[in-house]
């Protein structure tokens, strides 16, 4: 790769909060308010019943197994996550929601010891312990030194963009949205007088304009932009031709280098337009869901490591490369070689519906357009 290319790591939803926060060595109160589960400490007992035992407490870099020494080999420019979970030991329920997710703050630590630089807070659980809980989580995270983006303490603040600043001398300029898609309840939209998130109840034209606003007031020619947007239901790979639209109007219309598409439960399919690469949904990385039964045939449990490299505005796409994962005890492993067969097949059939073919090579992915 050449000096002037730029590395960004991405993935899907990291959820480190309920069962997972629960293996820290800080656990918040365990108390749930869910239809059917009244601790997280019971998400603990599900993972364990299927899998067998977990550590307690676990050191902060347990849950990412693997995946530290990837990401020391593969050194990323910026290390992007969109953050599933409160980071909060305050507040109260949001009231009429099923799911609240929430960590303690002083489990900080597990986000700090993979080098995350940005955390994306466009989504449907940043709010799940009302704004108190939101407020301690821009704080937390600010004091660890870990960029926010798609919710603050108003709708300014909410909508700036987060700004990487990469050794090379260039930027990583990174803008969030959370649509009504990904059940993120209109109620979050941040205001001038209010804390929220981003919000779009239809990824309108209006939308692109704004955030064409913000990129253009920050970012400069030698930046690499991401427009990361939390949208869609957890299941099911179809992609919805408003996504589409949206997804290219961001490239055309807002000067975006990257569309890093979150919200599904599995990976979805991935479009190059203009070679721009559009990631329409990432799956999750990391979360308590090992136990829970249903959508097996989704396989939630395997996801990737996206590591795409761009070079200059003109030059755009040089490589995109997934690396296979598996969450399993709670830790991300590498996939075992049934697992990438399963997760090529699937990857293979969705990109082929958008113009992209999928090559693998020592059991890594890379995207060809």
């Amino acid at each position: 790769m050449k000096l002037d290319d730029t590395t960004l790591f991405l993935c899907g939803d990291v959820m480190t909060g309920r069962g997972i926060d629960q293996v820290f060595a800080h656990p918040g109160d365990p108390q749930l308010h869910e239809p059917w589960v009244s601790s997280a400490l019971d998400y603990v007992a599900l993972a364990e019943r299927r899998s067998g035992p977990l550590p307690r407490p676990a050191d902060p870099t347990y849950i990412w197994g693997d995946v530290l020494a990837i990401l020391d080999d593969e050194a990323p420019d910026a290390r992007i996550v969109n953050l599933e979970t409160a980071v909060t030991d305050r507040g109260l329920p949001w009231p009429g929601k099923g799911i609240h997710y929430r960590m303690h703050p002083h489990n900080l630590a597990c986000l700090e010891v993979a080098g995350i630089n940005c955390c994306v807070l466009a989504n449907n659980h940043v709010l799940d312990w009302s704004y108190e809980g939101l407020e301690q989580t821009l704080d937390t995270l600010e004091a660890a030194g870990i960029a926010v983006t798609g919710a603050g303490r108003n709708a300014s603040a909410a909508s700036k963009p987060a700004v990487i600043e990469l050794d090379k001398g260039s930027r990583v300029v990174v803008v969030a949205l959370g649509t009504s898609s990904s059940g993120i309840p209109s109620a979050w939209a941040a205001e001038d007088d209010r804390p929220g998130v981003a919000f779009s109840s239809n990824l309108s034209m209006r939308d692109i304009d704004l955030i064409a606003d913000h990129v253009g007031t920050v970012a400069g020619a030698a930046d690499v932009v991401v427009a990361s947007i939390h949208w869609g239901p957890n299941w099911g790979y179809e992609i919805p031709a408003s996504h589409k639209r949206f997804a290219r109007a961001l490239i055309d219309e807002a000067g975006v280098d990257v569309v890093h598409g979150h919200s599904s439960h599995h990976p979805l399919g991935i479009e190059v337009y203009r070679d721009r690469p559009i990631l329409y949904g990432c799956g999750d990385l990391i979360n308590d869901y090992e136990g829970i039964r249903g959508h097996e045939e989704f396989h939630p449990e395997l996801g990737f490591l996206y590591f795409v490299t761009t070079g200059t505005s003109e030059q755009g796409l040089k490589r995109l490369q997934l690396v296979p994962v598996r969450m399993r005890r709670f830790r991300l492993r590498v996939a075992s070689a049934t697992e990438t067969a399963t997760l090529a097949r699937t990857l293979a059939r969705e990109c082929r519906r958008l113009g992209t073919t999928i090559t693998t090579d020592s059991g890594r992915f890379f995207v060809e357009w």
